[in-house]
C-alpha cells in the first residue's frame, strides 16, 4: 500500500541531462507543452516547472497518466522566480504565485495519499490511548513498532532509501493525522521534520545511504541537538566545541545539549558545534559546524527524562558530548556552514506544525459542539446562546485560515519555490496562536467538565502550550518576519535611490515611487489584487488597500530608522502581524474562490468564512498601521518599556499593595 512514492520535482534531477534540459527549454518556448497548474495560460506567464503525463529521456512523448515535474531555471519571467511574502513589503502582488489556490497533488497522488491517511486515522483511532500515554510519560512500545509498519518514520525519505518519498503537501496532511496525538507527533517530527533533515538537504551520497535506510524503518531515531544551557534563540552563542583530532581523521566533540527531543533514545543526532575555521587571510575564527553523531561512537550520554507541562509521552532530555570521536567524513555541509544548516532545517519544516493546529481545532470543533447542542442551561442549549456561537465562530475562522495557509505554503514548495521561510513561520506563528486560543475556548465551553483529567480537554491545553515556543518562539519568529521582508524592501529602496539621484536612467522606477508617494499622500494607494470570486471583490479590494499602506509604512520605517529598526521590536511586531494577516487573506480568498470554481460542495461556506475573515483582518491591519505611524510615543510603547524597567529595576510590583500590609 505505502511502497509507491509522491514525486515531483527531485525525480526529474535523476532524469535530465543538461543537455535535456535546454531541448525542455526550446520546447517552453515554442508551445508551453503540458504546464503546472496556472503556468499554461499566456496571461500568467510561464512557470519554471512543466507537467509531462511522462517523460522518456530519449524523446518528449507522453507515455502514461503520471506526472512528473521538471524544474526549470533561469526563465526570469516565470512568477515562480518572485517571492510573494517578501514582496508584500514592496507592495507587490505576485498573483502567478497564488491565484488560483496552489496545488501539488494530482488525481492519482491524492489518491495515494488517502491510502495511507485512512489508516493512519483508524490506527490512532484504535490503538492510541492518548491518555494513558499521558498519565505514564511513555508512548509503548507497540504504538511505536505499528508506526514503523505503517512506514511512519520515513514519510520525505525517498523510496531509494526505503522511505515513502512524500511531497511537503502530503507530508503535511499526515502530520494533521497523527497529531490527534501531540506526544507522538513530536516524537515524529523531531525525527524527520529536524532530526534528518539536515542528511536529506545537505548529506552527501554516502551518508544517505548509510544513515537514511534505517532511520526510514524507524531501526533508528534520529534528534536534533541545538539548545543549549546558555543559548536558546540566540542559536549562534552556542559553546559545544568540535576539535580536530592531530591525525586529521575525527573531531573531539565536547559540551552539552538541552531539552532534546527523542535525546533519550535516538541512535543518530544532528548537533551543532563550534570550530575553529581558518579564513582567506590565514586567520582563526570559531564557525558553527553540524555533525552527524552516532550513539555507538561513544562518549555521549543521555539525561533523565524531563517532567514536561504537556507532550509528557514524547522523550526530552539533556545530551552530554565527552570526546566524542565524530569522523571528519560525518560533516554535514562545510566545516564552518553549520549556522545555514541549522536554520534550512528549521525554515523548511515550519508549515508542518500549522496544518497539525488546523487538524487539532477540526477535532475541538466536533468535540465541543457535540457538547454546545446538547448542554442545557436556563432552558436553552448552549448553543442558542450568542457569546458561544462567537467562540464556535471564531475556531472555525481560524481553522480555515491555518489550513489554507499551511496547504497553500506547502504546494509552493512541492511546485519549486526555492524559500519559502517567511511564508513557513507566518504558518507556524499564526497556526500555533490560533490553536492555544481554540484549545482554551473549548475548556471554556465545556466548563468545569473541561477542567477536569476524565475530558481531554485539560490535557490538550497543556499539549498545546509547547507549540508557542519550540522550534522558534513566535517573539522570535515575529521578529524573523519583519526583519527579513524589510531587508528585502531595504534593497528594492536602496536601488531607487540611486535612480533619483539619475532619473533619466531608470524613469520607469523614479515614476512609480512618486505615483506610489502620491497616492498614498491622498489616501488612494492600492495594490491590484484580481482573480478571486465575485463575492470576494470588495475583500480583495481591501486587502490591496492593506498591502499598498503596508509597503509605505515598511518605506518610511526604513528611512526613519535604517540599521536601528532591529532595535524597534514593538513595532516590528506589528508589522509582522500586519505581514501575517495579509498571507492569510491571501490564501482564504484564493482557496474560497478555487472552491467555488470548482463546485465544491461547501463553497458557499467557504466564501462566508472567506469574507469574514478578511473584513476583520483588515480592520485589525488598520489599527496596527495606525498603531506604527503614531510612533513609538504617541501609541504608548514607550510607557510600555518604562514601566518594565522599573519592575526589572526593583525585581517585583512597582506599587505598594493597596491595603500597605
Amino acid at each position: 500500500m505505502y511502497s509507491r512514492a509522491i514525486k515531483h520535482a527531485s525525480m526529474c534531477n535523476q532524469l535530465i541531462r543538461s543537455a535535456e534540459r535546454e531541448e525542455v527549454l526550446k520546447i517552453l518556448g515554442r508551445c508551453y507543452v503540458t504546464c503546472c497548474r496556472q503556468c499554461s495560460g499566456p496571461e500568467t506567464g510561464l512557470r519554471n516547472t512543466v507537467r509531462y503525463k511522462s517523460y522518456s529521456p530519449k524523446g518528449h512523448q507522453r507515455l502514461r497518466e503520471h506526472p512528473v515535474c521538471i524544474p526549470i531555471r533561469g526563465i526570469s519571467s516565470s512568477p515562480w522566480h518572485q517571492v510573494f511574502a517578501k514582496d508584500l513589503f514592496l507592495g507587490k502582488f505576485n498573483k502567478g504565485r497564488v491565484m488560483p489556490f496552489p496545488k501539488a497533488l494530482d488525481e492519482d497522488q491524492s489518491k495515494l495519499l488517502g491510502s495511507l491517511i485512512d489508516p493512519v486515522e483508524r490506527y490512532f483511532l484504535e490503538k492510541v490511548d492518548s491518555s494513558k500515554i499521558d498519565e505514564e510519560s511513555k508512548i509503548p512500545d507497540e504504538v511505536m513498532n505499528g508506526m514503523k509498519e505503517m512506514g511512519l518514520f520515513g514519510l520525505q525519505i525517498p523510496e531509494e532509501y526505503g522511505g515513502l518519498g512524500l511531497s511537503n503537501t502530503s507530508y503535511a496532511r499526515v502530520v494533521e493525522a497523527v497529531c490527534s496525538d501531540p506526544a507522538i507527533s513530536t516524537t515524529l517530527m523531531a525525527h524527520q521534520s529536524i532530526g534528518l533533515k539536515g542528511i536529506l538537504i545537505f548529506g552527501t551520497n554516502a551518508q544517505k545511504e548509510k544513515y537514511l535506510p534505517k532511520l526510514a524503518s524507524g531501526e533508528n531515531i534520529a534528534a536534533f541537538a541545538l539548545t543549549e544551557p546558555s543559548s536558546g534563540s540566540d542559536a549562534a552563542s552556542i559553546q559545544t566545541r568540535a576539535t580536530l583530532s592531530q591525525d586529521g581523521k575525527h573531531f573531539l566533540l565536547n559540551g552539552s545539549k538541552i531539552w532534546i527531543s527523542n535525546g533519550g533514545w535516538a541512535d543518530v543526532f544532528t548537533v551543532f558545534a563550534q570550530t575553529e575555521v581558518v579564513d582567506d587571510k590565514g586567520g582563526k575564527k570559531d564557525k558553527i559546524t553540524a555533525f552527524i553523531v552516532e550513539r555507538a561512537f561513544g562518549g555521549l550520554d543521555s539525561g533523565k527524562p524531563e517532567d514536561k507541562l504537556g507532550i509528557r509521552g514524547s522523550n526530552t532530555c539533556e545530551v552530554y558530548f565527552d570526546n566524542t570521536p565524530v569522523p571528519v567524513e560525518n560533516v554535514l555541509g562545510e566545516v564552518g556552514g553549520g549556522f545555514k544548516v541549522a536554520m534550512n532545517i528549521l525554515n523548511s519544516g515550519r508549515f508542518g506544525m500549522a496544518a497539525g493546529a488546523a487538524g487539532g481545532l477540526r477535532k475541538l470543533l466536533s468535540m465541543a459542539a457535540e457538547h454546545a447542542t446538547t448542554r442545557k442551561q436556563f432552558g436553552h442549549t448552549l448553543s442558542e446562546f450568542g457569546l458561544i456561537k462567537e467562540k464556535f465562530a471564531r475556531m472555525s475562522l481560524a481553522a480555515y485560515a491555518i489550513e489554507s495557509m499551511a496547504y497553500m505554503t506547502s504546494a509552493m514548495i512541492d511546485l519549486g519555490e526555492a524559500d519559502c521561510s517567511l511564508e513557513a513561520a507566518m504558518c507556524k506563528v499564526y497556526g500555533s496562536e490560533g490553536v492555544w486560543s481554540g484549545v482554551n475556548e473549548a475548556l471554556q465551553i465545556m466548563g468545569g467538565m473541561g477542567y477536569m483529567k476524565s475530558y481531554p480537554f485539560e490535557r490538550m491545553l497543556r499539549d498545546t502550550r509547547i507549540l508557542l515556543i519550540y522550534e522558534g518562539t513566535n517573539e522570535i519568529l515575529r521578529m524573523y518576519i519583519a526583519l527579513t521582508g524589510m531587508q528585502h524592501a531595504g534593497k528594492e529602496l536602496k536601488k531607487m535611490m540611486k535612480s533619483m539621484i539619475n532619473p533619466l536612467k531608470a524613469p520607469g522606477v523614479v515614476s512609480d515611487l512618486v505615483s506610489k508617494r502620491l497616492k498614498n499622500a491622498f489616501g488612494i494607494a492600492k495594490t491590484d489584487v484580481t482573480g478571486v470570486d465575485e463575492a470576494l471583490k470588495d475583500c480583495a479590494d481591501k486587502l490591496g488597500r492593506n498591502i499598498a499602506a503596508f509597503s509605505i509604512t515598511s518605506d518610511k520605517l526604513l528611512q526613519k530608522f535604517g540599521k536601528e529598526i532591529v532595535h524597534e521590536q514593538m513595532l516590528l511586531k506589528r508589522m509582522a502581524d500586519v505581514a501575517i494577516h495579509l498571507y492569510a487573506m491571501t490564501a482564504v480568498l484564493s482557496r474560497a474562490t478555487d472552491s467555488k470554481k470548482n463546485g465544491i460542495e461547501t463553497a458557499d461556506d467557504e466564501i462566508l468564512l472567506a469574507r469574514r475573515f478578511c473584513n476583520e483582518a483588515f480592520e485589525k491591519n488598520v489599527l496596527l498601521l495606525d498603531q506604527i505611524k503614531k510612533g513609538s510615543t504617541a501609541n504608548g510603547d514607550e510607557e510600555i518599556k518604562i514601566i518594565a524597567d522599573k519592575i526589572f529595576k526593583a525585581g517585583r510590583q512597582i506599587v505598594e499593595h493597596p491595603l500597605s500590609v
